[in-house]
């Protein structure tokens, strides 16, 4: 089983994360993870932070010498602005000199005071923030390899940003990802990237921001992984809860499921073909690659709706101060205009954990060696 935990606060000396089931052998770099960890950054829209925002990232155990090792893997992303906030968010016994009383809309502030009973909302913003995402970002990049191992790969694109939607012929290959990162917004569609950027353009001076729709494609994902038989072994249920759980994600969809909706039984589904060449192909990818629960083997698509950021650089937003119960405005921690090329990368991470996982556990092994060759054991069988 694979499975992994993140640490740490926006504004702490680091964050961290432990990667727990990964096989020995599997071949990583420090700058594989620092080229993941740089690809969350892109984004037309995004803050003066992402300039300062570097993250220097350092294995402290489960490598040596450019490989896995079988046991936990572990990381730290320091965080260059830990010297302005060592007072601040100092771990030893004291007070702040600066409570933030006045939750934000949005946020996880209010609820999380109520919850744990708290009256400063840094006690909750500083781990609900998105800059936990760095560490999924890392974990994710050793999944990742792990399942270019077996010839599949991961990537994304933004196929709606704001009011503006990109063809939806437009859907890039594996060898198209560095066209799509070099995109000021990560889309595929060209005509469609300036209008978005335009529409970033203009809220970024009405002080506004802008939600959108990204979308994850995996290829060469091998049929099985998954199962029907239990409610938690559901690959698109374990997918949606991973793609749910990144900061802002309000909608998930495998295929085309709300298309699919309207449409009659003989138009909702994708035909069965055999060939000696191909073995069992879907004529089209209207169920995202998943049937029953589980891989079919086709282009596994899924799409995740981001909603604008609550956090404006235009101070309009009503909230109440806990304290006194007057009526006051949200304040502003540090804000993009949007999020959305960017969360691309974050859930990329999010299914790749999630098909990785369930890759080792169809095919197991403890070193890398077994786990390659069960896979390609089991594909032989299929034919």
């Amino acid at each position: 089983m694979l499975r992994f935990l993140t640490a740490g606060e926006s504004h702490g000396p680091a964050l961290v994360v432990v990667v727990e089931g990964l096989p020995a052998g599997l071949p990583i770099t420090i700058e594989e993870v620092a080229a993941e960890l740089a690809r969350r950054r892109l984004g037309f829209g995004r803050g003066p932070r992402m300039r300062f925002e570097r993250d220097d990232v350092e294995f402290v155990g489960g490598v040596r010498h450019g490989a896995t090792l079988g046991s936990p893997v572990s990381l730290v992303i320091h965080n260059a602005e830990w010297p302005k906030w060592q007072e601040e968010m100092s771990a030893a016994p004291g007070v702040t000199e600066k409570p933030l009383r006045q939750p934000r809309p949005g946020h996880a502030d209010l609820v999380g005071m109520q919850k744990y009973g708290f009256d400063d909302a840094r006690n909750v913003l500083e781990r609900a923030s998105a800059r936990e995402t760095a560490a999924r970002v890392a974990a994710g990049a050793l999944a990742k390899t792990l399942l270019e191992q077996l010839g599949a790969s991961v990537l994304s694109h933004v196929v709606a940003l704001g009011p503006v939607q990109a063809g939806a012929d437009r859907r890039p290959e594996p060898s198209d990802l560095d066209r799509v990162d070099d995109s000021q917004v990560r889309c595929f569609d060209a005509d469609a990237e300036k209008e978005m950027v335009a529409a970033i353009e203009a809220q970024a001076k009405a002080g506004d921001s802008l939600g959108g729709v990204v979308e994850v494609l995996g290829y060469g994902v091998p049929p099985g992984l998954g199962s029907h038989v239990h409610w938690d072994r559901r690959i698109d249920g374990l997918l949606a809860q991973a793609l749910m759980s990144i900061q802002a994600m309000k909608a998930i969809e495998i295929g085309e499921g709300f298309d699919v909706a309207g449409r009659r039984g003989s138009e909702a589904h994708d035909e069965i073909t055999w060939s000696e060449e191909a073995g069992y192909e879907r004529g089209s990818a209207r169920a995202g690659g998943i049937e029953g629960g589980m891989t079919t083997g086709g282009l596994l698509v899924a799409r995740a709706s981001m909603k604008p950021l609550s956090t404006l650089n235009r101070p309009v937003l009503r909230t109440v101060d806990v304290d006194t119960k007057e009526e006051a405005v949200s304040f502003k921690e540090r804000t993009d205009v949007t999020a959305v090329p960017a969360s691309g990368v974050v859930a990329e991470t999010m299914v790749a954990l999630v098909l990785a996982g369930e890759a080792l556990r169809k095919f197991g092994g403890d070193s890398l060696v077994e786990f390659v060759r069960n896979h390609d054991a089991y594909l032989t069988s299929l034919r």
